[in-house]
């Protein structure tokens, strides 16, 4: 091994000297060459946007991949130059999950028919999910990082390069004033002039640099708004997926022979539909204000939950009121009319107590 033992030995009283120096200008003992306002302030200004940078990159992150497990995965992926192998999301695993079920309950069967709406649906849902994710991380991760790991470090090169300028640059000025003889004293105002000249160099290229925050604020703004629309993409091509569902399930008769509900949490029959798309709930020929009640067959019942009305052919509920309520041939076992006063609309059963 080529051993440098003089290269050491200067090196070490390099780094002695130097940490004399900051504990002499620590104690205020020593001067030091200040910067100009200007430059501090794009000091700060760097510094500002390194550590906000790299927050926001550490929690986007989490937001595209909240299991840590696969961080690391690809963290190590990443450093060991290898391509990281094709995951499928959770949606895709619930989604192929369901069909697998729907084969074994039979596919022709109220519940394995609806997994196997449903589970195409996950299914389509966890691949849009693995397209966001792919273009939030070229769009917006990389960029990000890029500058974390490119610019930043020149930028933190050059002023830790400035930094030992400085030092040697004071170092120079207090060599200048010990000096005793004139040939001291030339030799510490040559030492100085090279000193200020080296200096004064790398303070430009540093302040540059510095400067380039600016450019790195626009790109990253740019970046920014390529992520928000490919997010608002991705949810929007969720909303459709399940709209796409909701109708298929509602046109499905089997979803409308499940009747029952876990106690404790009610299910309006309308949330499985939009409120604008036609439905066998939807009784069109149902004309409300020409229902009347029947001779008998009426009954109290006392409303267990808030219900806002989802059209004009029903009734909005407030807890606890009581209401008369009846049905008429040829409507859904899911609603009865209401009435309240000189009010009259489907109301649904499950947000019913019926008391004798």
């Amino acid at each position: 091994m080529d051993f440098n033992v003089r290269k050491l030995a200067a090196d070490a009283g390099i780094f002695f000297s130097r940490a004399v120096q900051f504990t002499e200008e620590r104690l205020g003992q020593a001067e030091k060459t200040e910067l100009d306002a200007h430059f501090e302030n794009l000091l700060s200004r760097a510094d500002c946007t390194k550590n906000w940078t790299e927050k926001i990159y550490r929690q986007t992150e989490v937001v595209l991949q909240p299991n840590p497990g696969a961080r690391i995965e690809e963290f190590l992926y990443e450093k060991l130059d290898r391509k990281v192998p094709p995951r499928p999301t959770n949606g895709e695993i619930l989604g192929q999950f369901m069909l697998e079920a729907a084969k074994e309950f039979g596919p022709g069967t109220p519940y394995g028919s609806t997994l196997i709406k449903v589970g195409d649906c996950q299914r389509r849902l966890g691949g849009a999910e693995r397209e966001f994710l792919q273009t939030s991380s070229i769009s917006f991760l990389t960029p990000l990082r890029n500058f974390l790991e490119g610019d930043w470090r020149t930028i933190s090169k050059e002023r830790r390069l400035l930094e030992n300028r400085r030092l040697d640059l004071d170092a120079c000025k207090a060599r200048l004033k010990k000096a005793k003889t004139a040939e001291a004293k030339a030799a510490a105002e040559h030492e100085m002039r090279v000193a200020q000249t080296e200096f004064d160099r790398q303070a430009e290229v540093t302040r540059l640099l510095l400067e380039g925050i600016s450019s790195t604020h626009v790109n990253h703004l740019r970046c920014l708004c390529e992520f928000v629309e490919v997010q608002a993409m991705y949810y929007s091509q969720c909303h459709n997926y399940m709209q796409e569902l909701q109708r298929e399930l509602g046109r499905s008769p089997h979803s409308l022979e499940v009747n029952s509900h876990p106690a404790g949490s009610p299910t309006d029959p309308s949330t499985f539909l939009p409120l604008n798309s036609p439905s066998l709930l939807e009784t069109d020929a149902l004309q409300i204000e020409e229902v009347q009640p029947p001779a008998s067959g009426t009954r109290k019942a006392k409303v267990l939950y808030d219900y806002d009305a989802g059209d004009s052919s029903e009734l909005s509920l407030r807890a606890d009121e009581l209401i008369t309520v009846y049905t008429v041939p040829g409507m859904d076992s899911d609603w009865l009319i209401g009435e309240r006063g000189n009010q009259k609309g489907k109301v649904p059963v499950t947000y019913l107590e019926l008391l004798s």
